[in-house]
């Protein structure tokens, strides 16, 4: 019954050698401990510190990222917007010479069809001045047949160029 119920002498020796336990512990061990749990915190701190800088970071990271991305996509509008003008500019002065190039051939081809018009109206004058003298030969040859019919004309001939 001497542990239910202790002694003095029981309790002097376990206050005693309790209390060199608490020097020893306190004058070695809790330093120590106190110390490696104040490096702890610090290394905890400055990992939650190096944690929120890296946070930090990577929001400005994703905010350069996205803000490149969308240079890039203007970027990217405004080129497709310069080819697109591009093209149509082209489009436009190839259909400006193509009507440049369609009204030159139509001149031409107006010009080759009134020369050809002109030279068709000469020939047939042409040949209505040869059928005319033809068909006068015919006429006068006809009326001419004698001499005396021939120096009339011939006279009156030459009266009409004195005149003139």
């Amino acid at each position: 019954m001497g542990l239910v119920t202790p002694d003095y002498g029981t309790i002097f020796w376990m206050v005693l050698s309790f209390s060199i336990v608490l020097f020893v512990l306190g004058k070695f061990a809790w330093p120590a401990i106190l110390n490696g749990l104040k490096e702890r915190e610090a290394s905890i701190s400055e990992a939650l510190q190096s944690a929120e800088k890296a946070k930090e970071e990577m929001q400005k990271l994703k905010a350069d990222n996205e803000r490149i991305m969308r240079k890039a996509r203007e970027d990217r509008d405004e080129l497709l917007k310069e080819a697109r003008d591009i093209k149509n500019k082209m489009i436009e002065s190839a259909k400006a010479e193509a009507q440049k190039e369609a009204a030159i051939m139509i001149e031409a081809a107006k010009q080759v069809i009134n020369s050809e018009k002109i030279s068709a109206i000469n020939e047939i004058k042409m040949q209505v001045a040869n059928l005319s003298i033809e068909i006068s030969e015919k006429i006068l040859k006809k009326e001419l047949t004698g001499d005396k019919n021939q120096e009339e004309l011939i006279n009156k001939m030459l009266n009409d160029f004195k005149l003139n």
